[in-house]
């Protein structure tokens, strides 16, 4: 309650000066219709400089991205995570970005291409539209000039030879190798390293060895040269497979010449392995390696590696093993690993579930299409996705997918150009399905037209809202 001098003197003073403060009642209103006074507002982007990938959804800002530009400042490491259901648009988004990246000139990519139609890779449009030769990894045609790989070549160290040969072992056998198993193997090793110097050592030579032990070997640690023997069999067995077996031809030769480790692009085709068999995590894992020692260098290129079916890599402890440390060292020299799976579930509850959450702690990116609700769910709890995005993935429509790149979540429309779209898709996408991808690409223009629309009829209601003078928010 004012006083009453207060009163007196408000009163003069409004009638020498006429009333100096209007007086007006507070409107109530819902928060719904009060967010028309404020201006809309877009969280921010990742910068100007790098490979285009589409639209945000809900702002319709152009999505910038790059894993060279961003590591350091916003991303702690530049390796990326791609999940989502069959159909949705990995496989596109993939084969975009590298065509995109490959138009900065110290790029350079090498992918395994382990999906396929028609006898060739997925690939193989892009790598025949750039000029190159897909490097075909074939058991029926490696006895005949095929293309080897040799997991004993000297351009990889004896150290990593050995930790190779052990992680085939390991895949094949299903377990760790035993203390004298391990030491039949590396005194073979040690032996063929020695004596073969005319030549490559190849794989024949190893098993050799671990059949027919040298006596020295057994002295050195004062065993009996059977115990020897008997120790190494059942590492000779395994290696057998990869020289008379079902994977004969492809690692049991010297390393095929003619091989450009210097090209824009290098394509592993991996189709012709049946990829639910022993055999695809045993052969990623010696490509693996094989590029450690022979394609990363500290030359200032910028690399990138991606390898499609990568729960292969992730669920196998001895092969993610060895790709954790290959992207411990090669960040240190510009690599950027880039991971295709369709489920997390199926890396994060396997048998490797401790080096597979390795690996996921150094993809700072990840992209996510569709997946069903349940998976969705327990996506958001590995990932650490806020609430609203775990619940919009079930919704996601071919084409979108929820990116958070070290924290920064947006809904992102991935964008396809005419020139990419005959490079992009499958032969079969081509024919087949080509009516159904034109009209999910005019339902998703529909639906960025819609949201613009809304957008400026929402910006006209703030404009009137904010001339009208009974536009006072209590």
């Amino acid at each position: 309650m004012r006083d009453p001098l207060s009163l007196i003197t408000d009163a003069f003073t409004a009638l020498l000066f006429g009333k100096v403060e209007t007086t007006r009642l507070p409107v109530r209103t819902s928060t719904g219709q009060a967010q028309a006074v404020y201006l809309p507002t877009a969280a921010p982007g990742l910068g100007d400089s790098g490979v285009i990938i589409g639209r945000e959804v809900y702002s319709g800002k152009g999505y910038i991205y790059d894993p060279f530009q961003l590591y350091g400042q916003q991303l702690p490491a530049p390796h990326w995570l791609v999940l989502g259901e069959s159909g949705n648009g990995k496989s596109a988004l993939e084969k975009t970005y590298v065509l995109r990246q490959l138009r900065f000139r110290d790029r350079q990519v090498v992918v395994l291409d382990a999906q396929g139609e028609d006898g060739v890779g997925e690939w193989n449009l892009i790598a025949r539209e750039l000029g190159i030769t897909p490097i075909r990894l074939d058991p029926m045609t490696a006895m005949d000039g095929g293309i080897r790989l040799n997991p004993l070549d000297p351009a990889i160290t004896t150290t990593g030879q050995l930790a190779l040969l052990r992680t085939i072992i390991e895949v094949a056998m299903g377990h760790g190798l035993d203390e004298r198993s391990g030491f039949a193997l590396k005194v073979a090793h040690a032996y063929v390293n020695a004596t073969i110097t005319d030549r490559q050592p190849v794989l024949t030579d190893i098993v050799e060895q671990l059949r027919h032990p040298e006596a020295e070997s057994a002295e050195a640690m004062n065993v009996d040269i059977e115990d020897v023997r008997a120790w190494g069999l059942d590492v000779a067995l395994v290696l057998d497979r990869l020289v008379d077996g079902d994977l004969r031809g492809m690692f049991d030769g010297p390393t095929t010449i003619g091989i450009d480790l210097d090209a824009p692009l290098i394509v592993f085709d991996l189709s012709h392995i049946d990829r639910n068999s022993i055999a695809m995590p045993i052969l990623m894992a010696i490509v693996g390696v094989w590029l450690e020692h022979t394609w990363i260098r500290p030359d200032r290129k910028k690399r990138i590696f991606l390898v499609e079916e990568a729960w292969h890599i992730i669920n196998s402890p001895f092969v993610a093993q060895l790709f954790q440390r290959l992207l411990k060292f090669g960040r240190r020299l510009g690599l950027s690993f880039v991971a295709v799976v369709h489920h997390l579930s199926d890396v994060v509850d396997g048998a490797a579930a401790r080096e597979a959450a390795a690996i996921l702690k150094m993809a700072s990116t990840r992209t996510i299409y569709a997946q069903k609700a349940d998976e969705a769910r327990a996506t958001g709890r590995v990932l650490g996705l806020p609430r609203w995005a775990v619940e919009i993935i079930p919704t996601l429509t071919p084409g979108i997918a929820v990116w958070d790149v070290n924290g920064n979540v947006q809904v992102v429309k991935h964008l396809i150009t005419e020139r990419e779209r005959p490079l992009v898709f499958t032969d079969r996408a081509m024919t087949e399905s080509a009516a159904t991808d034109d009209i999910l690409a005019s339902e998703l223009d529909s639906q960025l037209e819609s949201e613009t629309e809304r957008r400026a009829a929402l910006m006209e209601r703030q404009r009137l809202a904010s001339d009208s003078p009974e536009s006072t928010v209590a």
